[in-house]
C-alpha cells in the first residue's frame, strides 16, 4: 500500500462548501471593508460585526488559515488580495458578485444531482419567479449588480485593453455593456477610440454615472435595446463579454450571426467567458461556471475556445484567434 496516497485532496473538495461559506459570510458582513480602516483584535472586530464571542475567534482565524486574513500581534488586517478586491467601494471590488453568490446561488447548488437529473434551471425559474424580471425591477439593486459585474470583470477588460490590436480601429460598442467597465477600460487605454455600450433601457442612468465619473462621456455612449429583439449597434469592433454562455447552441449562433451582421467588412468581434481549455480538463472555473448555467438558465452552458472558433467561423468570421487574458478568463476574435 503506498501511504504517501491520502484522501486530504478529496476531503478538501467534498468539504468545500465550509471554506465557501466562510468567505461568504465575511463579505455579507462587511469584515473586509471594516478592516480596511485599520486592523483590530478579535473582541472589536467581533462587537462591530455582531458576532457571539462563542465562535468569533474560530472564524477570524479560519480566514486567517484560508489566506484571507493576516494576523499580528493579536491584530487581525486584510491581505493584500482582500484589501484589494474585497473593499466595499473600491474599483475592483469583486464582492457584491459573492453576496448574490451567498443570497442566490449557494442555496441552489444545494439542487444540482436534481438539476443534473432534469436538465432544468435550479433557481427562482422552479416557482416560477425571474430573478432578472425583479432585479431590473428595483434601481439600487440594479446599480449593485451591475457595479458587481464591473468587478467581477474589471481584470479582463483591462487585459483586452492591452491585447488587442485597438491601433487597426476607431469605434467599438460593447453588447451587454452592464455598468461599462470595458469601454472605460478601452477609452482609457486607447484616447483616438470611442464608442460605447449597449443594454437595456434601465441600465442607461448607471452607465452614464460611471461614464461620466470617469471623464468620458464625451467618447462613451449609450445604445438602449434588447440583443435578441433589436438590431446590434454599428462599430468597427463589437464585445460580447460573459454573454454567449448564458444561451443554448441556437441562440449563441443566432447572436454571433446578429454581430457578423452588424460589423463593416474588416469589423471584429470579440468574444470571452471563462473559456474552457480545449482538452476540459484544466479550466475548472470555467467548467464549473457551466455547471452554474444549468443551475441559472434553461439552455446555458460553457465552452472551449475550440467551439467559439467553430461557431464564429460557421456564420462568416475568418482570421480567427485566441488568446488568455487573466485568470480564468480568455477572448476569441475574429474579423469580417
Amino acid at each position: 500500500m503506498d501511504t504517501k496516497i491520502t484522501p486530504d485532496a478529496i476531503m478538501q473538495i467534498g468539504m468545500g462548501f465550509w471554506s465557501a461559506k466562510t468567505l461568504l459570510v465575511a463579505v455579507e458582513l462587511g469584515l473586509f471593508t471594516l478592516l480596511d480602516s485599520s486592523p483590530l483584535d478579535a473582541q472589536t472586530l467581533a462587537e462591530r460585526l455582531g458576532i457571539h464571542p462563542r465562535s468569533a475567534r474560530d472564524f477570524f482565524d479560519a480566514l486567517v488559515a484560508l489566506g484571507l486574513l493576516e494576523r499580528h500581534n493579536e491584530q487581525y488586517c486584510n491581505t493584500q488580495e482582500t484589501e484589494r478586491f474585497l473593499v466595499r467601494g473600491k474599483l475592483e471590488y469583486v464582492g457584491g458578485f459573492l453576496e448574490m453568490a451567498n443570497a442566490r446561488l449557494y442555496p441552489f447548488w444545494g439542487s444540482l444531482t436534481q438539476g443534473l437529473q432534469t436538465g432544468q434551471p435550479q433557481n427562482e425559474a422552479k416557482n416560477g419567479e425571474n430573478f432578472f424580471t425583479a432585479l431590473y425591477a428595483d434601481s439600487d439593486r440594479l446599480k449593485t449588480f451591475l457595479k458587481s459585474m464591473t468587478g467581477l470583470s474589471i481584470g479582463a477588460a483591462k487585459a483586452i485593453a492591452a491585447k488587442f490590436p485597438w491601433s487597426e480601429y476607431k469605434t467599438f460598442i460593447d453588447i451587454g455593456t452592464a455598468q461599462g467597465g470595458l469601454p472605460v477600460q478601452v477609452a482609457l487605454a486607447h484616447p483616438h477610440l470611442s464608442g460605447g455600450g449597449f443594454d437595456l433601457p434601465v441600465v442607461r442612468p448607471v452607465f452614464e454615472e460611471y461614464v461620466n465619473s470617469n471623464g468620458l462621456s464625451q467618447r462613451l455612449q449609450f445604445f438602449a435595446g434588447n440583443f435578441f429583439s433589436d438590431s446590434l449597434p454599428v462599430a468597427d469592433v463589437l464585445v460580447m463579454g460573459h454573454i454567449l454562455h448564458d444561451w443554448n447552441l441556437d441562440e449563441k449562433l443566432m447572436l454571433l450571426t446578429k454581430a457578423y451582421g452588424a460589423l463593416p467588412s474588416g469589423g471584429a468581434l470579440i468574444v470571452y467567458d471563462a473559456i474552457i481549455d480545449d482538452n476540459r480538463c484544466e479550466n475548472a472555473f470555467g467548467l464549473l461556471m457551466s455547471l452554474n448555467m444549468l443551475i441559472e438558465t434553461p439552455g446555458g452552458f460553457d465552452y472551449t475556445g475550440a467551439d467559439c472558433i467553430e461557431w464564429m467561423r460557421s456564420v462568416g468570421f475568418c482570421e480567427l484567434q485566441q488568446q488568455h487574458l487573466t485568470g480564468s478568463e480568455s477572448m476569441v476574435f475574429g474579423i469580417k
